[in-house]
């Protein structure tokens, strides 16, 4: 864990807990554990992603957002599936927490997993999370996707290994429940706005993220993603350079027991952004769809099954 951080937030160096012996891998995780429960925001470097992988996506998801809305409407997902493009007005993520707002004031492409586990043959597995991803017809946008992706399936990996030292488990604990994850990952745009917005409508209503944890990518420079701290207020998250912005979800949550806690963030808009677009890059790591999650703690709870588990989240939130 580092020694400093960028403008009063944690960072931990994948590198650095990679290399160290027990001893200082305790000792970060011990950090990490720290984070996770008072937050469970921190920004991660020395994760080994390619710059290439990077900014292939990075320029393939802005060609992708400055078509014509019909071209961008030609890969919208059919009525409940949870992959393509969803269009402005389409989505009010605080309704997930019953709050009922105006739809946020962004767009979305959303892919899934590149394939199927041999021998998967549960429907509503093969329906939800393994429906394919309707690509665009953009040259070299599949490719840099797919790699991006890649690459987060692989971070995660390693950033479960951080979190099983945290949590006093061994190093690989994470690793059977992760195996063929069920991870869902989009790129958003939030467009410059040209008039006011209506009253309780952001970019990204307050929520929380569903699975084990998320990835985000914030443009270099952007602001507003915002945080609610332990004292009750909203704390803007600045995009740390050559960094990745994690957090933890509901399901994490659940299982440590309650010992790490989800945290409510939303996506405003600073005065000086609003004539400004806004793009981010989210990877939303989610254990295998037949994974069981009890509570660490060992306590007499009903665990849940990842896979209807994150159906049924999915589902409150798009109903």
């Amino acid at each position: 864990m580092s020694d400093h951080a960028t403008a009063d937030f944690p960072m931990l160096d994948l590198a650095e807990f990679l290399a160290a012996d027990a001893a200082g891998k305790a000792r970060i995780g011990a950090e990490v554990d720290r984070i996770c429960r008072e937050t469970g925001f921190l920004a991660v470097t020395g994760h080994g992603v390619p710059d290439t992988v990077i900014d292939a996506l990075w320029a393939q998801a802005r060609g992708f957002f400055d078509q014509a809305p019909d071209a961008k409407h030609s890969v919208a997902p059919p009525p409940g599936g949870p992959y393509g493009y969803l269009g402005p007005g389409t989505e009010a993520l605080a309704k997930s927490r019953g709050e009922d707002t105006p739809p946020d004031l962004k767009e979305s492409f959303n892919g899934g997993p590149a394939g199927i586990p041999e021998g998967e043959t549960d429907p509503d597995a093969l329906a939800f999370c393994y429906a394919p991803t309707p690509f665009p017809d953009l040259p070299g946008f599949k490719e840099a996707w797919r790699g991006y992706y890649a690459e987060m399936e692989a971070l995660a990996a390693r950033i479960m290994e951080v979190f099983a030292v945290a949590l006093d488990l061994p190093q690989g604990y994470f690793a059977p429940f992760i195996s063929t994850p069920i991870s869902g990952m989009r790129a958003l745009n939030y467009p410059a706005q040209d008039k006011a917005p209506e009253d309780k409508q952001l970019r990204a209503g307050a929520h929380t993220d569903y699975g084990s944890l998320t990835i985000l990518l914030p443009e270099p420079g952007s602001r507003g993603l915002e945080i609610l701290t332990p004292e009750g207020d909203w704390k803007g998250i600045p995009p740390v350079d050559g960094a990745f912005v994690i957090n933890i979800g509901d399901l994490m949550a659940l299982w440590t027991a309650g010992r790490w806690t989800s945290t409510l963030h939303r996506v405003v808009t600073p005065p000086d952004w609003a004539t400004r677009r806004r793009m981010s890059i989210a990877y939303f790591h989610q254990p295998n769809w037949h994974a069981e999650v009890a509570p660490l703690s060992g306590e007499a709870a009903e665990p849940v099954i990842s896979g209807p588990y994150l159906m049924n989240k999915f589902a409150a939130a798009n109903g």
